[in-house]
């Protein structure tokens, strides 16, 4: 059955490519507008399928090898690939949401500005000149090819939500779930995950449709407490690192949802109406604007999240929600700041106070020196700590029911193995406690305090 599911959507992916490429050569023959719009919505059906069908092929490929030594090999390069393809799309739509902003912020507004016009800007990038303008709604005439910012987002959503799926839902026991912080079945825990983006954008949509938009302070004060508030939740129900990508996860949510729901039919609607010869809303074009710049401040929280598995002082602080907040605060300072700085505006305290928060949580963050007094420490006794806690997955045979290969190549099978990684058995074991993974060995607090002697004594093999 997995061999014809794949031998079969193999077969659909070839046939959908073959009819993306006819339609696109038939594209560029029509001249009727009604005709294109209809075309068009065929090109991304296919699309769609395209997507579906992979997704087929991959589903395939995973039943034909579960249970064999490749099982884990298939899963690390989905991993590689999926997240490579999120990489590349983020950078495109992160960059798109910082140029289009600085557009925004750095128009000329008033020199020999057309009346149609809301501004214009000279730029000169890569040897050559640009000159860019923008209306005020909509030029008279839409040109037939029109690029469209949007594949950008979807394809990073999309990309990212496979990412979750195949770092955390799939070993949601190992890595999403925390016993000590609250016992979830799998099912639980992807549900409250999805779930918990559902919600967020109900309560956001909400907010940015209620009153409080027209007075920016108290818009920002209340979607700043919807943040903290996400932040804590997923402290409470998930592991450190699964507490984080969901924070994450749920800011990359928002954005997508905005591009989907508020400012691609925002943009179509004044398109539509332009054709038409219709007066188009320029309250549309406001509230798209207005989800747009939202985007731009959610960036740099989005990016932080992105890298933070690799810095266990933050997802592996006991206070780690109050350090997530504080770092998605302070980093949408610094945004602020740059968009001001853009206007030609310039703030004394914005840069400064971001920069405060910063340094205070790389203060409040640090380790703690232990006063525990050290007895003499031999490695005898930390290796039986070792491989009693620590060689179920770092060993060139895991017995660990997720882990069938040393995470990151880590092992610690023989003495000098051990030896040449005791800075990071340091760091991870003693210092922010994030290893074993969710403590899933129960590795005690009286072990963790040999290994630091241990290492403080010297680190020795005697």
């Amino acid at each position: 059955m997995p061999l014809l599911l794949l031998i079969l959507s193999f077969t659909i992916f070839v046939m959908l490519i073959v009819m993306t490429y006819r339609l696109r050569t038939v594209m560029h023959t029509i001249t009727d507008e009604s005709q294109i719009a209809k075309t068009s919505k065929i090109q991304n059906f296919i699309y769609a399928a395209i997507v579906a069908v992979i997704l087929g092929m991959i589903a395939g490929i995973y039943l034909l090898l579960q249970g064999t030594v490749y099982e884990n090999h298939l899963m690390e390069w989905l991993n590689i690939v999926v997240r490579v393809m999120h990489i590349t799309f983020g950078i495109a739509w992160i960059g798109a949401s910082f140029y289009f902003v600085f557009l925004e912020n750095a128009l000329n507004r008033t020199d020999g500005i057309r009346d149609e016009l809301a501004g214009n800007l000279w730029a000169v990038h890569g040897g050559g000149f640009y000159y860019l303008e923008k209306y005020k709604v909509a030029p008279k005439k839409i040109p037939r090819h029109l690029h469209w910012f949007k594949y950008e987002a979807y394809f990073t959503w999309l990309s990212g939500f496979a990412l979750l799926f195949i770092v955390y839902y799939f070993n949601a026991s190992a890595l999403l779930i925390d016993d000590h912080v609250m016992k979830l079945s799998t099912i639980a825990a992807v549900s409250i995950g999805i779930g918990s983006f559902i919600v967020a954008w109900l309560l956001y949509d909400l907010l940015c449709k209620s009153p409080l938009r027209k007075i920016p302070w108290l818009f920002t004060l209340v979607g700043t407490l919807l943040l903290v508030g996400f932040a804590f939740f997923y402290a409470h129900v998930f592991s450190g690192r699964g507490a984080y990508i969901h924070f994450g996860a749920m800011i990359g949510s928002l954005m997508a949802a905005n591009v989907f729901f508020v400012i691609i039919p925002s943009q179509k609607a004044m398109v539509n109406a332009a054709k038409k010869g219709l007066a188009p809303d320029a309250q549309k074009g406001k509230n798209a604007l207005f989800r747009s710049i939202h985007n731009n401040y959610f960036t740099l929280p989005v990016l932080f999240v992105m890298v933070s598995n690799h810095f266990p002082s933050t997802f592996g602080n006991a206070h780690q929600w109050i350090i997530l907040s504080a770092i998605t605060i302070a980093s949408a300072g610094i945004k602020h700041w740059l968009n001001l700085r853009e206007q030609g505006r310039f703030s004394v305290w914005i840069l400064p106070v971001s920069v405060l928060i910063l340094l205070a949580v790389a203060y409040v963050s640090a380790p703690q020196p232990s006063r525990t007094k050290c007895n003499d420490i031999s490695f005898a006794q930390v290796n039986t700590i070792i491989q009693l806690r620590c060689v179920h997955c770092h060993s060139s045979q895991p017995v660990d029911d997720v882990y069938t290969v040393a995470p990151n190549g880590v092992k610690f099978d023989t003495p000098s193995e051990i030896l040449a990684k005791k800075d990071l058995i340091l760091q991870r074991v003693v210092l922010t406690k994030t290893m074993p993974q969710n403590n899933k060995t129960n590795m005690t607090p009286e072990e963790r305090e040999i290994i630091r002697c241990w290492i403080e004594q010297g680190a020795t093999l005697q």
